[in-house]
Protein backbone atom coordinates (compact mmCIF):
# COMPACT_ATOMS: atom_id res chain seq x y z
CA UNK A 1 0.00 0.00 0.00
CA UNK A 2 2.71 2.59 -0.44
CA UNK A 3 1.61 5.70 -2.14
CA UNK A 4 3.56 7.36 -4.07
CA UNK A 5 4.07 11.10 -2.82
CA UNK A 6 2.33 13.62 -5.14
CA UNK A 7 2.64 17.20 -3.37
CA UNK A 8 0.01 19.57 -4.89
CA UNK A 9 -0.30 22.90 -3.84
CA UNK A 10 -3.73 25.36 -3.12
CA UNK A 11 -3.22 26.15 -6.71
CA UNK A 12 -3.64 22.88 -7.78
CA UNK A 13 -6.85 21.46 -6.13
CA UNK A 14 -10.24 22.04 -8.00
CA UNK A 15 -13.34 20.92 -6.52
CA UNK A 16 -14.45 17.89 -7.19
CA UNK A 17 -10.22 16.37 -7.94
CA UNK A 18 -9.94 13.10 -6.02
CA UNK A 19 -7.35 10.53 -5.11
CA UNK A 20 -7.90 6.81 -3.97
CA UNK A 21 -5.96 4.31 -2.04
CA UNK A 22 -7.61 0.36 -2.06
CA UNK A 23 -5.61 -1.09 1.08
CA UNK A 24 -6.49 -5.05 2.24
CA UNK A 25 -6.52 -5.68 5.92
CA UNK A 26 -4.43 -8.18 6.96
CA UNK A 27 -4.49 -9.27 10.68
CA UNK A 28 -1.19 -7.99 11.39
CA UNK A 29 -2.05 -4.73 10.78
CA UNK A 30 -4.94 -4.86 13.09
CA UNK A 31 -2.22 -6.58 15.82
CA UNK A 32 0.11 -3.34 15.18
CA UNK A 33 -2.45 -0.52 15.27
CA UNK A 34 -3.35 -2.35 19.25
CA UNK A 35 0.23 -2.70 20.16
CA UNK A 36 1.17 1.20 18.92
CA UNK A 37 -2.09 2.21 20.51
CA UNK A 38 -3.32 -0.12 23.55
CA UNK A 39 -6.46 -0.51 22.36
CA UNK A 40 -6.48 -4.36 22.64
CA UNK A 41 -10.33 -5.12 22.91
CA UNK A 42 -10.63 -8.63 22.10
CA UNK A 43 -12.74 -7.93 19.38
CA UNK A 44 -9.68 -7.27 17.43
CA UNK A 45 -7.57 -9.81 18.46
CA UNK A 46 -9.41 -12.46 19.53
CA UNK A 47 -11.30 -15.13 17.47
CA UNK A 48 -13.19 -16.68 19.98
CA UNK A 49 -14.22 -13.15 22.08
CA UNK A 50 -15.29 -12.03 18.60
CA UNK A 51 -17.25 -15.32 17.46
CA UNK A 52 -19.43 -14.47 20.66
CA UNK A 53 -20.42 -10.84 19.14
CA UNK A 54 -23.04 -9.89 16.58
CA UNK A 55 -19.89 -8.67 14.21
CA UNK A 56 -19.09 -13.03 14.27
CA UNK A 57 -15.45 -12.31 13.70
CA UNK A 58 -12.84 -10.40 14.70
CA UNK A 59 -12.81 -6.48 13.09
CA UNK A 60 -10.65 -3.86 12.58
CA UNK A 61 -10.51 -0.64 14.58
CA UNK A 62 -12.44 2.28 13.23
CA UNK A 63 -9.71 4.25 13.49
CA UNK A 64 -7.38 2.19 11.70
CA UNK A 65 -9.83 2.30 8.97
CA UNK A 66 -9.97 6.16 9.63
CA UNK A 67 -5.91 6.60 9.48
CA UNK A 68 -6.32 5.17 5.51
CA UNK A 69 -7.73 8.75 5.24
CA UNK A 70 -4.83 10.30 6.43
CA UNK A 71 -2.20 8.00 4.41
CA UNK A 72 -4.26 9.69 1.17
CA UNK A 73 -4.19 13.24 2.84
CA UNK A 74 -0.66 12.95 3.61
CA UNK A 75 0.64 11.44 0.60
CA UNK A 76 -1.58 12.18 -2.17
CA UNK A 77 -4.26 14.67 -1.86
CA UNK A 78 -2.75 17.18 -1.17
CA UNK A 79 0.41 15.67 0.14
CA UNK A 80 3.24 16.41 1.99
CA UNK A 81 3.14 19.86 3.69
CA UNK A 82 -0.54 19.94 3.84
CA UNK A 83 -1.66 20.10 7.82
CA UNK A 84 -4.82 18.31 8.89
CA UNK A 85 -7.25 20.73 11.00
CA UNK A 86 -10.33 18.51 11.65
CA UNK A 87 -11.56 15.62 10.86
CA UNK A 88 -14.85 14.46 11.29
CA UNK A 89 -15.89 10.17 11.26
CA UNK A 90 -19.64 8.00 10.88
CA UNK A 91 -18.89 4.22 11.15
CA UNK A 92 -21.31 3.01 9.53
CA UNK A 93 -20.29 -0.87 9.10
CA UNK A 94 -17.69 -3.22 10.26
CA UNK A 95 -14.56 -3.33 8.83
CA UNK A 96 -13.20 -7.47 8.94
CA UNK A 97 -9.66 -9.05 8.93
CA UNK A 98 -9.01 -9.93 5.03
CA UNK A 99 -11.53 -7.10 3.71
CA UNK A 100 -10.63 -4.59 1.17
CA UNK A 101 -11.05 -0.98 1.85
CA UNK A 102 -11.30 1.45 -0.59
CA UNK A 103 -10.29 5.22 0.19
CA UNK A 104 -11.99 8.01 -1.69
CA UNK A 105 -10.94 11.87 -0.77
CA UNK A 106 -12.51 14.38 -2.74
CA UNK A 107 -12.42 18.04 -2.81
CA UNK A 108 -15.57 19.59 -1.53
CA UNK A 109 -15.15 23.25 -1.44
CA UNK A 110 -11.98 25.67 -1.39
CA UNK A 111 -11.18 28.71 0.75
CA UNK A 112 -8.30 30.70 -1.22
CA UNK A 113 -8.80 33.07 1.32
CA UNK A 114 -6.94 30.88 4.18
CA UNK A 115 -6.20 28.36 1.79
CA UNK A 116 -8.03 25.73 3.13
CA UNK A 117 -9.73 22.87 1.83
CA UNK A 118 -13.24 20.71 2.94
CA UNK A 119 -12.23 16.81 1.59
CA UNK A 120 -14.86 14.57 1.54
CA UNK A 121 -13.94 11.21 2.83
CA UNK A 122 -15.32 7.75 2.23
CA UNK A 123 -14.07 3.82 3.14
CA UNK A 124 -15.80 1.57 1.09
CA UNK A 125 -15.87 -2.64 1.26
CA UNK A 126 -17.81 -4.33 -1.89
CA UNK A 127 -19.18 -1.57 -2.85
CA UNK A 128 -21.05 -1.05 1.01
CA UNK A 129 -19.60 2.79 2.88
CA UNK A 130 -17.91 1.44 5.77
CA UNK A 131 -17.05 4.99 7.10
CA UNK A 132 -17.71 8.59 5.92
CA UNK A 133 -17.10 12.20 6.83
CA UNK A 134 -14.87 15.23 5.94
CA UNK A 135 -11.56 16.90 6.75
CA UNK A 136 -10.15 20.00 6.80
CA UNK A 137 -6.87 20.51 5.66
CA UNK A 138 -4.26 23.91 4.96
CA UNK A 139 -2.78 23.52 2.14
CA UNK A 140 0.42 25.37 1.24
CA UNK A 141 0.01 27.91 -1.82
CA UNK A 142 2.75 28.43 -4.69
CA UNK A 143 3.32 31.90 -3.17
CA UNK A 144 3.69 30.70 0.51
CA UNK A 145 7.22 29.11 -0.20
CA UNK A 146 8.80 27.31 3.02
CA UNK A 147 7.42 24.11 1.68
CA UNK A 148 10.24 21.24 2.17
CA UNK A 149 10.48 19.26 -0.25
CA UNK A 150 10.57 15.40 1.10
CA UNK A 151 13.81 13.19 0.18
CA UNK A 152 11.72 9.40 0.83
Amino acid sequence: MILPLQMLFFEDLSVGLSETLTKTVDSSDVVGFAEVTGDRNPIHLSEHFAAKTPFGTRIAHGLYTASLISAVLGTRLPGPGAVYISQTLNFRAPVKIGDTVEVKVTVAELIAAKSRARLACTCTVGGETVLDGEAWVKVPSRNSGGRPLPHI
